[in-house]
């Protein structure tokens, strides 16, 4: 109908816990950016949530949806991060949240809750002297709409870690022919999100350990 309806669901991931696995939707977010015409949103932290709030408030020709999750996140950006607010980054749909001292060797990209992950990842990268570029896509129908170029600068040369707490479906246009994904490839299970992570192996610990092993 092209309206500019905003949707804001919440439980995004296995994050949500105790409800069990059938209430963890692995699949939702594939399903979702299938949908013709519905820009998805999935912010990493309370900055990035207000730009993808403010961007869907902005939309008036087509129908945007916020996934948000459960568990408490970390503030990734602020005004001394180099990342300030002084203008809206997910406008672009993915931007370089990180990037090295030198030329990246490998690109970390997540979305939401878990682009706390990779830069976690990425400092133990560093320890090892990997250079690793961090890039969170918060929409990808946003970023599918940039220049070539701008996709191509942020996703840049190096290979790439794609992390998200659910299914792979339609990762692969983001990964390139040496990328790895680390995420679900099934239903979740009933426990603490301190317990789930780990057991699914969505770490930090096995983010770099991935992203080692394409080197």
């Amino acid at each position: 109908m092209g309206v500019g309806v905003v949707y804001v669901m919440t439980h995004d991931s296995i994050g949500l816990g105790e409800d069990g696995p059938t209430h963890q939707p692995v699949e939702h977010l594939a399903a979702l950016r299938a949908m013709p015409g519905l820009y998805v949103y999935r912010p990493a932290d309370a900055v990035e949530t207000a730009e993808c709030w403010a961007l869907a408030l902005q939309r008036r020709d087509a129908p945007s949806l916020l996934a948000l999750t459960r568990q408490p996140l970390p503030l990734l950006r602020n005004s001394g991060s180099g990342q300030g607010t002084d203008r809206n980054l997910c406008a672009r749909g993915a931007y370089v949240l990180a990037e090295g001292p030198h030329a990246r060797q490998v690109t970390l990209l997540a979305t939401g809750s878990e682009v706390s992950i990779v830069m976690a990842a990425r400092e133990l990268l560093a320890r090892d002297r990997i250079v690793a570029a961090v890039v969170s896509m918060p929409c990808w129908e946003l970023f599918e709409a940039q220049p070539q170029a701008y996709r191509a600068a942020v996703l840049g040369a190096a290979p790439r870690v794609g992390v998200e707490a659910a299914v792979q479906f339609g990762w692969e246009r983001w990964l390139g022919p040496r990328g790895a994904f680390i995420g679900m490839t099934g239903f979740g299970a009933s426990a603490p999100v301190e317990a789930l992570y780990p057991h699914f192996g969505i770490t930090a610990e096995r983010v770099a350990e991935v992203a080692r092993s394409l080197l």
